[in-house]
């Protein structure tokens, strides 16, 4: 790959990103209808699994790496939350503000700062074990065990999902189903061509492991969260932003670290058993801090964390 490829790849991988997308958000707001879930639901778990797998496949296939494998995992989680809510959540407020229902704040938005500080003792010693990996996705499948639980109870009461999928139509349930695929799809497709891309510019100007995993590997594997809300955002689909931002966290956290340590143990550096993981936990409590303040994440919180990225961005480069 030569310079003038990456660009290529780096342009028509953001082309694939938005347009896919699209179909992600019209696919999950119609899957939700069908379902009779809320829309945030579906954003806690269908999108944001989805959204979350350039992750898992990052992660996973740097841990098979002989050296620095574990940095680059923890790195790519680590950068990926930070730009999840720094990022892609600042991003989307600017463009519209996000309004955040009382019951993330009372529940989802815990859980995702409860399973992040989780993240403390599993690696302060700078290593995870496969029994700690395989400890993490048990509390991830128990997590997913009770929002679906939770789902069913919150559905609504005077219609089953049976019934309404029986008072569906079958086409437009195929139709949302078939959005969904693609979209996911090509968003994973989107991200690889455009991290291929950026990580090859990356090695060119002599960025380290570490680094690369924080920031390029980090930001493009955020990106189908960062084209998923944006589209959300402009279509005023709160649900799918906030759901999509907190629940791909929780996933990053659980999934992405649980499953990397559960097919290969490895070791991290000091750094990001220090002020990295510090820095994670601090731009989640501003976060949190902002949508209980107002209810949402406006223009001004959107600023906030925008600048506190650009601010992040600038101290890992120095």
């Amino acid at each position: 790959m030569n310079i003038f490829r990456a660009v290529i790849f780096l342009v028509g991988g953001l082309v694939i990103l938005w347009k896919c997308a699209e179909f992600l958000v019209g696919g999950a707001v119609g899957l939700a209808e069908r379902l009779g879930v809320s829309h945030l639901v579906v954003g806690l778990t269908v999108v944001a699994m989805g959204t979350s797998a350039p992750e898992v496949a990052a992660s996973i296939a740097a841990v098979f790496r002989e050296a620095g494998g574990g940095d680059l995992a923890i790195g790519n989680v680590y950068g990926s939350n930070i730009a999840n809510l720094a990022l892609v959540g600042g991003l989307c407020a600017l463009i519209r503000p996000i309004k955040v229902q009382l019951t993330v704040l009372r529940r989802e938005m815990p859980v995702m700062m409860l399973v992040a500080l989780l993240l403390w003792p599993v690696l302060k010693n700078l290593s995870l074990s496969r029994l700690e990996g395989i400890g993490l996705l048990v509390i991830f499948a128990a997590l997913i065990w009770l929002t679906v639980q939770i789902a069913r109870k919150e559905g609504p009461k005077n219609q089953s999902i049976a019934e309404q999928l029986a008072t569906s139509t079958v086409g437009s349930l195929k139709k949302s189903i078939l959005l969904v695929v693609v979209g996911l799809a090509g968003l994973a497709l989107g991200a690889k061509i455009t991290v291929d891309g950026a990580v090859f510019i990356g090695i060119q100007i002599g960025l380290s492991k570490a680094v690369i995993g924080l920031t390029i590997i980090a930001v493009g594997t955020s990106l189908p969260e960062l084209a998923t809300c944006l589209v959300a955002a402009i279509k005023s689909q709160d649900d799918i932003s906030i759901g999509n931002l907190v629940g791909s966290n929780v996933f990053n956290t659980l999934l992405v670290v649980g499953a990397a340590g559960s097919i290969r143990p490895f070791e991290i550096a000091k750094r990001l058993a220090g002020v990295d993981y510090w820095i994670m936990i601090l731009v989640s409590g501003v976060f949190i801090a902002i949508a209980l303040i107002s209810k949402q994440i406006g223009r001004i919180g959107g600023l906030i964390l925008f600048a506190g990225y650009a601010a992040y961005i600038v101290y890992l480069l120095n």
